[in-house]
């Protein structure tokens, strides 16, 4: 699903990626743990490609076969929206919007229609638990709703790869027991690959594999 290989990153003279190598199987759900500062969200960042590791001609990172680095800006937001969807701590959510038309836009900037489009937003709310929450707008939710909301809208292009950054780490223990869960079910039914950032322990022992990053590369 994924290879990356010599992944830097720097910023002016602050080296915060050092050349790391990292291979993520499909349907695999790898956790990536340590201290802040680690380089952890920036590593999920560039595998997400949403940001660009440094230029170096022995840089690569393959993704569904296709290195993304050779991707034109436009070509790279259009491979992000078919094939990743990325739920984050906060869960950044259009608070003028409904849970449903939240769930939607994603859908919609891959042009898919409004009906389709809503069509599947229900499904995916329906699954979350959610299907009294259609029409509810986030100031409405709990945290715990909030946070479905925003893993629907991630998993609404039915992207292979997902990409969570401390996704329960704004969530009370039983919200975040039950995010937890669920992200294992998915991947069980769905065969989705999952990539967590997490400072929770509990869900890094769960992932099928936890690596941990200190100063800008994994420890071995």
């Amino acid at each position: 699903m994924i290879q990356a290989k010599h992944i830097n990153k720097s910023y002016n003279d602050l080296q915060v990626l050092k050349g790391i190598d990292l291979t993520i199987n499909t349907a695999e759900v790898v956790s990536i743990v340590g201290p802040s500062g680690a380089g952890k969200t920036t590593l999920l960042q560039i595998l997400g490609t949403l940001d660009k590791a440094d230029k170096n001609p022995q840089t690569q990172l393959l993704i569904k076969g296709e290195n993304v680095a050779l991707l034109n800006d436009k070509a790279l937001a259009k491979f992000r929206n078919n094939h990743i969807g990325f739920i984050f701590q906060f869960h950044q959510l259009f608070p003028e919007f409904t849970a449903l038309e939240n769930v939607c836009i994603p859908a919609f900037i891959k042009n898919t229609s409004k009906t389709q489009a809503e069509t599947e937003a229900k499904k995916l709310l329906d699954y979350l638990g959610l299907s009294h929450r259609y029409h509810h707008k986030p100031n409405e939710l709990s945290g715990g709703e909030q946070q479905r909301v925003a893993v629907a809208r991630a998993l609404i292009n039915n992207p292979s790869l997902i990409f969570a950054d401390e996704p329960s780490g704004n969530l009370d223990s039983e919200s975040a027991e039950s995010l937890h869960q669920l992200f294992f079910k998915l991947r069980d039914e769905f065969g989705q690959t999952f990539v967590i950032v997490t400072h929770n322990k509990a869900l890094a022992d769960m992932a099928d594999r936890k690596l941990t990053m200190v100063d800008g590369n994994f420890q071995i």
